[in-house]
């Protein structure tokens, strides 16, 4: 190798650069940290006139969508200690809470 190569080494720099560890994302409903899918959810519906997003796992979302509608989500906003007060979610945040992040199961939908 001449020494001008040594001295402008492009694939040097990217073995000495130590890996930075991932930001860990939280889900916004269990506060559990995400696995590898992440839902990114409107907690005020879009039809409701919702702009901002949070990270959500697959599952926790299921069982929003299915125990709440679009209007009572739309009065709650951003709040989750207020969902939470519903006592089928917040049987479902603590079971959940032992799962791996990347746990999915079959959610029943309530009769309204």
């Amino acid at each position: 190798m001449s020494r001008r190569q040594m001295r402008k080494d492009p694939y040097g720099e990217l073995h000495r650069e130590e890996e930075a560890p991932a930001e860990v994302v939280v889900c916004w409903l269990c506060g559990r940290p995400t696995g590898q899918t992440i839902v990114w959810h409107h907690p005020v519906p879009k039809s409701r006139g919702g702009r901002d997003v949070v990270p959500m796992h697959p599952i926790c979302q299921k069982t929003l969508m299915a125990n709440f509608t679009n209007s009572e989500l739309q009065r709650h906003g951003m709040d989750v200690e207020g969902l939470l007060a519903n006592p089928q979610l917040r049987k479902f945040v603590d079971w959940v809470a032992n799962k791996d992040p990347d746990f999915t199961a079959n959610i029943v939908k309530k009769q309204r």
